[in-house]
């Protein structure tokens, strides 16, 4: 089986690009995206647990990997929250898959989004991690806007490598994330 695009853009162009910019002396320094992880909140699934099973089965959907609930560590009563509830779906992609999710996201998903102008560089940890948040599952083409019956949102974390916001920044850039101030 054939690379994804992604990876082969990685090693062909961003590689040689970074270690120009940054002088790295060896190839292994240069940066990588490590894991892409898709956290999905559904407050929502206290009243109803059958909202959590549709948000397992559409992050499924999108990311092509089996997703598996999130459930709670505590109680609170005024969320009418008991612990260990199910609160929420999650899931973590590496390799390949990690690949071809991160061009479906930066070529086809995020261009979808209404009045889109970039994503908010103020999303780095300051350890080299980008968290970027996404309104609406509908963005994603796997997803039918019929049997949707409940907008939700969701949290993409990009671990990396890199030791600096600067280098991770440069990186995703690099990789193909539309960056609301491309000029930095």
């Amino acid at each position: 089986m054939a690379n994804p695009r992604l990876k082969d853009i990685y090693l062909k162009k961003v590689v040689p690009s970074l270690m120009e910019k940054f002088q790295y002396k060896s190839i292994m320094e240069v940066p990588k995206v490590t894991k892409i992880s898709i956290n999905k909140g559904i407050g929502a699934a206290v009243a109803d647990k059958k909202l959590v099973d549709v948000g397992v089965e559409e992050l499924g959907i999108i990311t092509g990997q089996k997703a598996v609930a999130t459930r709670s560590k505590n109680a609170i009563s005024n969320f009418k929250l008991r612990e260990n509830m199910p609160i929420g779906a999650r899931v973590t992609l590496r390799g390949d898959n990690m690949y071809e999710f991160l061009d479906r996201l930066t070529a086809v998903a995020l261009p979808r989004v209404r009045d889109f102008k970039g994503v908010n560089e103020k999303g780095f940890d300051g350890r080299g991690n980008y968290t970027l948040g996404v309104k609406e599952q509908i963005i994603f083409p796997e997803i039918s806007i019929d049997k949707v019956s409940k907008i939700t949102g969701m949290d993409i974390t990009f671990v990396t490598t890199a030791k600096t916001d600067e280098e991770s920044y440069e990186l995703l850039k690099l990789l193909g994330m539309p960056f609301s101030n491309i000029n930095k």
